[in-house]
């Protein structure tokens, strides 16, 4: 049983925000559903190392290439001579493999838990670190299976039935504090590109991911995830807001107060305080979860201890 309130229960407090979850943790929190990696949890998630597999979740830092949505892409310089070399690293934390960050998205009320923009920061995670149970949802994988593959190349969406479907297949349930990853296998297709297909994503990306609409946002509430993470550009499905119907896309541009049905970002970071993690590389996790059937891992988080940083690579590994 949780303590947790369930989301058709939100506020948490007067005056919040519909559908947030500000001052659950205390009206200075910065950590939203990180809070739920406990101590305990992360005892326990401990124990799910049997073999000893370690998998490392970041993507080349150099991937995507192009960069997506107009970010400039990382420029290496090694320094030195013969006798030793230094690296200079020059790239936008959100231009591979990351975490999003509660500076990253704000809504019409402000963000995550009515803090001041620059109160929050990607340090504040870095000083915690992320540990604790990993869970994979490998939807892809399913959905070919049921005989409908995810197109990688499209706006194919996920709903939260898929995900129920994928994780009964797989035998796993997801657990509160758990950190969900879903594979929607569109980082397989996309280092299959040649460079001028690789150009033609980075001027008009879509991907398959999860839908739109508060559903999801509720589905990942009230199983009490600590994090969401994928192997897509977003998590959710792109273009924003693909799926839903022209005069439920045009509602969502045009009251602020019901964006988060259209973009999923603004649901999780800003109100649930959901940490994001996009373009998270779990294909080699994926292929041993297949194999020997266990979805279950411990998973780690080391940020980027950067103060007041709006985004970071995850530099997660799964120990199995």
């Amino acid at each position: 049983m949780t303590s947790l309130p369930a989301y058709d229960d939100l506020p948490f407090k007067a005056g919040a925000p519909v559908g947030s979850s500000w001052g659950l943790w205390g009206d200075d929190d910065v950590f939203g559903c990180l809070n739920l990696l406990t101590a305990e949890r992360v005892v326990g998630a401990a124990r799910l190392v049997r073999k000893g597999a370690v998998f490392a979740l970041n993507l080349d830092a150099g991937l995507p290439d192009p960069p997506f949505f107009g970010r400039a892409g990382m420029e290496h310089t090694v320094l030195g001579d013969r006798r030793g070399h230094d690296d200079l690293l020059s790239f936008n934390t959100q231009s591979s493999s990351q975490w999003d960050g509660f500076r990253h998205i704000g809504g019409p009320h402000g963000f995550y838990n009515g803090i001041a923009d620059e109160a929050h920061g990607m340090h504040h995670w870095a000083r915690r670190g992320i540990a604790g149970r990993g869970v994979l949802a490998d939807v892809a994988r399913w959905r070919e299976a049921a005989g409908r593959p995810l197109d990688p190349s499209s706006s194919d969406v996920i709903e939260p039935a898929d995900v129920d479907a994928t994780l009964e297949a797989q035998g796993v349930a997801v657990q509160e504090g758990d950190v969900l990853l879903l594979r929607t296998g569109w980082l397989t297709a996309y280092r299959s590109l040649d460079d001028a297909a690789r150009r033609k994503a980075a001027e008009d990306l879509r991907a398959p991911g999860l839908a739109p609409g508060r559903a999801t946002a509720k589905w990942l509430w009230d199983h009490h995830v600590a994090a969401v993470a994928a192997d897509n550009p977003a998590v959710e499905v792109l273009p924003i807001g693909a799926g839903l119907s022209p005069d439920e896309r045009r509602k969502g541009r045009d009251d602020p107060d019901r964006g988060p049905e259209l973009f999923v970002h603004l649901a999780l970071l800003p109100l649930l305080g959901i940490p994001l993690g996009e373009l998270w590389d779990l294909d080699a996790l994926a292929d041993d979860c297949a194999a020997d059937g266990v979805y279950e891992f411990f998973l780690t988080s080391a940020p980027l201890h950067v103060e007041a940083g709006v985004a970071s690579p995850p530099n997660a590994l799964a120990i199995k």
